[in-house]
């Protein structure tokens, strides 16, 4: 079973991950995402949505035209875990690749 990290793991994962943020009122992290436009948008959540499916890992998502905003959490555990900083790594790559 995957393990919930502890208060010190997740802060310092917290603060090594760009742009991400505690969600208010879960454990979880989140980050907004602004692109130049819809196809940008989506092409960026299909790559996400293509390793979430290989990791068995899926995040919380919403899109609105250009924006997109994630929330990593692992129910299983009941918050953060490992899988969660993995998927954000591979998450800003991703923002990163997707507006170069």
């Amino acid at each position: 079973m995957v393990q919930k990290l502890e208060t010190a793991a997740r802060a310092i994962s917290l603060a090594e991950l760009a742009g991400w943020r505690d969600a208010e009122g879960q454990d979880a992290f989140v980050r907004n995402f602004n692109f130049k436009d819809f196809r940008e948008a989506w092409g960026f959540m299909t790559c996400i949505a293509l390793k979430a499916e290989q990791m068995n890992h899926h995040p919380e998502w919403s899109n609105v035209y250009n924006r997109v905003e994630i929330t990593l959490t692992t129910r299983d555990c009941g918050g953060v875990s490992e899988l969660d900083v993995e998927l954000a790594e591979f998450i800003n790559e991703a923002a990163s690749a997707a507006t170069s």
